[in-house]
């Protein structure tokens, strides 16, 4: 069954996407080895329409990466996870997870992004929002209802968006997605599992709301240091054991959890460095131990630190046409 998206791009406006000089240079560099970014012209954001029946095998980057299928189903491997994404879903996967990626059937086509979050990660909040991305994520009407409309309806004008001549389409695509992920994560904040029970009243959670942004704000400044319990705590201006069971309800987290997934985000662009070793990594990202660094990173990775680092050192990776199987 040749099933397609609730929204998709006028047959003309795809048509227009797929043949811009851009997609085709693309095409270009991608016959042998494909490179996964290649940001144009000289941007932070890579938005394409493919159709290829193509196996992208493993690989990672340090961009968030969102897949939206238009006609036939799209799988994806993260980490020991397989998710088989169907048209119209929209499937988040957070910047330094592993991943390979293939078509259902013969082709189909699917709009991809590819946005590097740096430009973003100075934001007040930006962390705290990014914490309900922190693992993949599947979109659909059938869990997001109204939501879903308007995330849908969003992907499609960045994508119209990027391939139009507007001098100002990068700061208009980094606006609706800021849109985007808000509106996500807004929701994610209203759902019972993350909320104060409602006897407290709705001015204690968004003071509360507003003290995590704080915490959050502190981790990421301070996630190479001896960061305790305690004293986030009392940056909180709670104890420690209210703070961690409050952290735990707003965020679906304990704390300690997720210091050390920060600390791995770090370690992953360090990693990227070369002459780094891994035991400067493990000490410059907070971690005591090289042991306890490598205990961690193949947790939240499903990858060792040195594998993680020889799959992205490589710079493009093997895709190889899946109708050869």
């Amino acid at each position: 069954m040749n099933q397609k998206s609730k929204y998709m791009p006028e047959q003309a406006l795809l048509e227009q996407y797929t043949s811009q000089q851009e997609m085709a240079r693309y095409k270009k560099s991608a016959d042998a080895n494909y490179t996964l970014i290649n940001y144009v012209p000289e941007g932070s954001v890579r938005i394409w329409v493919n159709n290829d029946c193509i196996h992208y095998n493993r690989h990672v980057h340090q961009s968030l990466e969102i897949i939206y299928p238009l006609v036939d189903n799209y799988i994806a491997h993260v980490g020991s996870e397989k998710y088989e994404i169907q048209p119209g879903e929209i499937f988040f996967i957070p910047s330094g997870l592993p991943h390979e990626l293939e078509p259902s059937g013969a082709g189909g086509t699917r709009l991809v992004f590819v946005i590097d979050m740096d430009v973003l990660s100075k934001l007040h909040g930006f962390s705290y929002m990014m914490a309900f991305l922190s693992s993949p994520t599947l979109i659909n009407e059938d869990i997001y209802g109204p939501l879903y409309d308007e995330l849908a309806q969003l992907l499609l004008k960045m994508c119209h968006e990027y391939f139009s001549p507007n001098v100002f389409r990068e700061v208009n695509i980094y606006s609706d997605l800021l849109v985007f992920l808000s509106k996500y994560s807004s929701y994610c904040l209203s759902l019972d599992e993350y909320r104060l029970p409602p006897e407290l009243g709705n001015g204690r959670q968004k003071h509360l709301n507003e003290r995590l942004s704080v915490v959050f704000d502190y981790v990421d400044a301070h996630f190479a240091e001896n960061i305790t319990l305690e004293k986030t705590a009392a940056i909180a201006g709670f104890s420690k054991f209210h703070f961690s069971r409050l952290f735990k309800q707003c965020t679906g987290h304990n704390f300690y959890d997720y210091l050390c997934y920060r600390r791995i985000k770090n370690a992953e662009t360090m990693l990227h460095i070369p002459g780094i070793t891994i035991t400067e990594v493990a000490l410059q990202s907070g971690f005591s131990s090289l042991s306890t660094f490598n205990r961690t990173f193949r947790k939240l990775k499903d990858c060792t630190p040195s594998e993680y680092r020889n799959i992205y050192m490589k710079g493009d990776y093997f895709a190889k046409d899946s109708s050869d199987e």
